[in-house]
């Protein structure tokens, strides 16, 4: 009688068990099936001659075809078996369709992004691509999808969403370029002109000039002189001590603090001429910084066909594809080796509408009048109802936001012109030489890029890739203009001769990072749309000059340099200003940062207290401006992607009465309050202010887009560890949590074998697959990761389908 409980007990435990088994089971097998197939064979529709398929144990696809259209069918076939999913992500995020997927936390997404029309921008470019073109997309398209009927279980991220993926379309390829777009190009908000234009309504002309003046001291340009020193103004012109003070608060704070160093678009990229590297053949270095995730955005890509051009007549490519599309972006194809980085010109203006007031529905053309065309955009939100997006649309663009005085404001973009979206790009995979990359450069239709090339015969050569470069009117560029006037807007497109050029500098090396590259007619033509500060391209630059021989570990080495040059001064500074302190804290506060080791090291607690003050002192400075801003435009926050380095520090450096902030008596007490802001902020922390490390802060943070949906402990399983990562932002070697090097390559075109490509997050976003985070470790570390695939471990044939 005693033991029926217990036997009751048994059961029902052991029948719990064995249903959560046979979840775990089900689980396990809807997983596995979602898995690419690997080897074997599979006939399919639409292939001229057999294809091979080969993989290492990093994953890297090697594709091994007859001609091209065969070799982009098969990359589109497994673009989709490992990546469906992100590449779906990434057409809907451009299109403004992420709801319909996700529900209504990308709604706000949706709703910005759809003010653009991209999809209807992308159909159209669809239309006007040459046939060649048009035929390759054909050829990935029929790929990528064969690749996604072919497995036997739809991709899981559907499952745990409850959905069904649809089918790719051509016009999707040029969504995932729109993507990049929007990515590369502020989000598509230009912003940034806005609050610009709030700074110069508000404050005079000549303390704008000076608050946004770029810094001389870090500048490192490819060409042309270096910008002037910035000018204080004076006390006739400006003092903050003779105004009513504009309060200070927490919300102005936030509007100033975020912008000053945040993580942005780029990239790093250098080459060095063949007489530096002891091959004969130029060497090229590239590390495109973006938003981090699982799997990584790139795609370890080698392609093998038949070009009588190439050596042996053989085309050999390698480097990174992107999902989504058919491309290799960056690599090598034995010949010459390209790599890109943004090039922060000015690709978006504000253009004044005036509307007719008896008809608002027309607007002032110099012609005329013309009539507002309005869309009514569906927006689908899964398990809401549709949300109706009215856009109005003008010649210039859609009608997006407000001047200054309430003027309707339309945003002329270049991604809103089809004839900024092809495959031009595709024609780098057979081209010999760098005069011949460079003269394609102006046909890519592409977010403009600097294009770095090195070529086999140690030629090197820098230009603007990308074929919708405006050409401006008389209009300032980062103002609105007026559409009315015909001189003011855009008269149209640069010529390739117009475009600036740089091939065999003397001194056989060329760097990009973002910075301002050129001066004069060059920079006036290209625009300046947030130019980097300039520290990253000046240590690249050193580092370059200090060596006259290369390797690409070498190179590597500069990638991975996180010194922290620009900090050296403040780190002089908080020493001076802490002489004397009595708080125990900010005696605390000299003595950890006394023996400056200089490096964002993940161990370094002196790093981590020096760049906290940089950026309180910096906050603090600049908070009286903006704080007078936000006075009359409340949604006023600090023009991004502007570094106020050299005004921040010509006015500690120079103490100007007229500008420091009215509650403090002089600036030795601004900067021991911003002191002790930091200590009593980091201080509070375990181990107090001696225990906190750099790494502490800045953590890898690199995540699949759906493991916030999922419980804490499945996260583990579809997210890179967390770990401490040693860089910073004004740096080569650039991270912050979820943002990095997206893949370092280093590579002498004619010398693949020697060469290096890292990346994060892995080729599979199947955590069965052998190569979810593969080569991930390597990234973390530094440690140099072949360019060229290892032996095959996986050999798929895909054959034409017998009729």
């Amino acid at each position: 009688m005693t033991l029926r409980p217990w036997r009751l007990l048994r059961t029902t435990a052991l029948s719990l068990l064995a249903v959560l088994l046979a979840a775990i089971l089900a689980a396990w097998w809807l997983l596995a099936g979602s898995r690419a197939q690997l080897d074997g064979t599979v006939q399919l529709t639409g292939l001229a001659a057999p294809v091979g398929i080969s993989r290492d144990a990093l994953g890297t696809v090697t594709i091994d075809g007859k001609n091209r259209n065969d070799i982009s069918y098969a990359l589109g076939y497994v673009h989709a078996q490992e990546r469906y999913f992100e590449m779906d992500l990434m057409r809907r995020l451009a299109a403004g369709e992420l709801a319909a997927l996700v529900g209504p936390a990308a709604l706000p997404v949706d709703l910005n992004h759809r003010r653009h029309r991209l999809r209807a921008v992308a159909q159209a470019a669809c239309a006007q691509l040459p046939p060649a073109q048009q035929l390759t997309l054909d050829r990935y398209r029929d790929g990528v999808n064969a690749g996604l009927a072919h497995l036997r279980v739809r991709p899981w991220e559907y499952l745990l969403l409850g959905s069904q993926p649809r089918p790719w379309r051509c016009e999707d390829s040029l969504l995932v370029i729109a993507a990049m777009y929007l990515d590369l190009n502020s989000d598509g908000r230009n912003e940034r002109e806005l609050h610009i234009a709030e700074m110069r309504a508000v404050l005079p002309g000549a303390l704008v000039d000076f608050l946004l003046a770029p810094d001389p001291n870090w500048e490192a340009p490819l060409a042309g002189q270096l910008s002037p020193a910035p000018v204080i103004p004076t006390a006739q012109v400006f003092s903050l001590r003779r105004q009513v003070a504009a309060p200070v608060s927490a919300r102005v704070l936030a509007a100033v603090a975020p912008a000053l160093d945040e993580a942005r678009p780029g990239s790093n990229s250098f080459a060095v001429g063949g007489a530096l590297t002891g091959t004969g053949a130029a060497m090229l270095a590239n590390d495109m910084h973006l938003g981090l995730r699982v799997p990584n955005v790139w795609f370890r890509t080698r392609l093998r066909y038949p070009d009588p051009t190439a050596p042996g007549g053989e085309r050999d490519v390698n480097g990174v594809s992107l999902p989504g599309t058919p491309a290799v972006v960056v690599g090598s194809n034995g010949q010459i080796a390209w790599g890109f980085t943004n090039s922060y010109g000015d690709w978006a203006d504000w253009v004044r509408v005036q509307r007719d007031p008896a008809h608002p529905q027309r607007y002032k053309v110099p012609e005329g009048w013309a009539t507002i065309a309005r869309h009514d955009e569906r927006i689908r939100v899964k398990g809401r109802p549709d949300v109706i997006l009215a856009v109005e649309d003008t010649r210039w663009g859609p009608l997006m936001g407000k001047d200054v005085d309430g003027t309707p404001l339309a945003l002329d973009w270049i991604a809103h012109y089809p004839r900024s979206y092809n495959l031009a790009l595709m024609q780098l995979e057979r081209t010999t030489d760098v005069a011949s990359a460079l003269n394609l450069a102006a046909t890519f239709g592409m977010p403009p890029q600097n294009l770095l090339v090195a070529d086999s015969a140690g030629q090197l050569g820098w230009t603007i890739a990308g074929n919708a470069i405006p050409r401006r009117g008389s209009a300032d560029p980062l103002l609105p203009y007026d559409g009315a006037r015909t001189a003011d807007g855009w008269q149209g497109w640069a010529s390739a001769a117009r475009y600036p050029r740089i091939e065999d500098p003397a001194d056989d090396r060329l760097w990009t990072a973002n910075n301002r590259t050129v001066d004069g007619a060059a920079l006036a033509l290209l625009g300046n749309g947030g130019h980097d500060l300039g520290a990253r391209a000046r240590q690249i630059r050193d580092d370059l000059r200090g060596r006259t021989r290369f390797t690409p570990v070498d190179l590597l080495d500069i990638q991975l340099d996180d010194r922290a040059l620009l900090l050296a001064r403040w780190q002089h500074l908080l020493q001076q200003t802490l002489i004397g302190a009595r708080d125990p804290a900010l005696r605390q506060m000299r003595r950890l940062t006394r023996d400056w080791h200089g490096r964002a090291d993940v161990d370094s607690v002196d790093y981590r207290l020096v760049r906290a003050f940089r950026d309180q002192v910096s906050t603090m400075v600049l908070a009286p401006f903006a704080a007078r801003v936000q006075q009359r435009h409340g949604d006023f926050s600090w023009p991004g992607q502007n570094s106020a380095e050299a005004a921040v520090w010509a006015m500690v450096e120079q103490q100007p009465m007229q500008l420091l902030d009215p509650k403090y008596a002089s600036w030795q007490q601004l900067l021991l309050d911003a002191a002790r802001q930091v200590a009593g902020a980091l201080g509070r922390q375990p181990g107090g202010l001696a225990a906190g490390r750099w790494g502490e802060r800045n953590r890898s943070d690199i995540r699949h887009p759906l493991s916030g949906a999922l419980p804490g402990w499945l996260r583990r399983f579809v997210d890179m560890p967390e770990q401490p990562l040693p860089g910073d932002n004004n740096m080569p070697r650039v991270a912050a949590p979820g943002f990095g090097a997206s893949e370092r390559l280093d590579v002498s075109p004619g010398h693949e074998a020697q060469g290096i490509l890292e990346m994060p997050g892995g080729q599979s976003d199947n955590p069965l697959s052998p190569f979810f985070g593969a080569g991930h470790r390597d990234w973390v570390e530094g440690r140099p990761t072949p360019l060229l695939p290892g032996k095959a471990r996986y050999s798929l044939t895909m054959e034409p389908a017998k009729r």
